[in-house]
């Protein structure tokens, strides 16, 4: 590999760099880039990845990283590397998690302690308008666009939006953001990236000091972070390509309706097919598509006709 240091986009990267025991103090300073000055953070800890529901029937989940602060605010970080149907609809799935256990058995108040998912995206909403924006926060209003409830909050990073350039980075968030984008791409450490926090990302993070076991780790995962955003993108791209074709000729506003909502089932099948043959686990393309492994199994074993059995939820379009 060319590459002097992992790419923070691949799980490997991600969680050699946040996720290990080691470097808390990592993932703290750039927590609290994002975070309100009462819920800055001073000590963490980690807490399981992977949480059940409160039932055998109630579907699991499982975090790229789960952690508690000292003053008991929980946070849910979550790395995004393709766009996935119903994306929100899973942050807010996930929430729910750490606020369900935080129950008390007996007499309990139901009082709260406040939840963060923080998700880094490498993709743009749909609803993207352009203005650039990084950092979208989302948190519970009433009809005055007052807050309601402030104990829950989500942060998306749409970090295509992040363009600056090393000599333009202001503050230390903008740092992290350029850190998360081009780290793969440098070849040393910039100037305005001169402190000791920063440093010790640049000495974790190269690849020529990991040992083989390590190193092969790194390369699958690097492996799969490119095929996967190489077939969601291309797929997505000919399948809604090919969906505005078919709806032309149908009478504008409908024919513009019909178009979508085939080119979304061409993006799904075409990504589903292309990852079939690229020999990907039956679990990892259903999350890729985000659809039951059942349903997948089934398009993949229906050939050509596969397409029928993907249902879209046609009000997201």
């Amino acid at each position: 590999m060319k590459e002097k240091y992992i790419n923070l986009f691949t799980d490997f990267g991600f969680k050699k760099i946040f996720g290990e025991e080691a470097n808390k103090e990592h993932l703290i300073a750039f927590l609290n880039t994002l975070l309100p000055e009462r819920h800055k953070i001073e000590t963490l800890q980690f807490a399981k990845n992977e949480q059940l529901g409160v039932s055998t029937v109630d579907r699991r989940a499982i975090f790229d990283l789960h952690c508690t602060s000292q003053s008991g605010e929980y946070f849910i970080v979550e790395l995004q590397k393709a766009k996935q149907n119903y994306f929100k609809d899973r942050s807010v799935f996930y929430a729910t998690f750490p606020i369900q256990q935080q129950a008390e058995r007996g007499e309990w108040n139901f009082k709260l302690a406040a939840v963060y998912t923080i998700g880094i995206l490498d993709f743009l909403f749909d609803e993207d308008d352009g203005n650039g924006e990084v950092v979208h926060t989302v948190k519970l209003k009433n009809q005055n666009n007052e807050i309601f409830y402030d104990k829950l909050t989500f942060i998306y990073l749409t970090l295509p939006n992040f363009t600056k350039t090393e000599n333009e980075l202001e503050s230390d968030q903008e740092k992290w953001f350029f850190l998360f984008r081009y780290l793969h791409e440098l070849d040393e450490i910039p100037p305005r990236l001169r402190s000791r926090i920063y440093e010790s990302i640049f000495e974790k993070a190269q690849i020529a000091r990991m040992n083989p076991a390590e190193r092969q780790s790194y390369e699958d995962s690097l492996k799969y972070y490119r095929d996967i955003k190489n077939v969601v993108d291309t797929a997505r791209d000919e399948g809604l390509q090919e969906g505005r074709e078919e709806g032309i000729g149908i009478g504008r506003e409908e024919g513009r309706h019909e178009g979508m909502l085939l080119g979304r089932r061409l993006a799904i099948f075409q990504t589903i097919r292309k990852l079939v043959g690229r020999n990907s686990p039956l679990e990892t393309i259903a999350d890729v598509v985000d659809l039951p492994v059942d349903n997948v199994r089934q398009i993949i074993e229906a050939g050509d006709a596969g397409i029928d059995f993907i249902e879209i939820d046609e009000s997201l379009l």
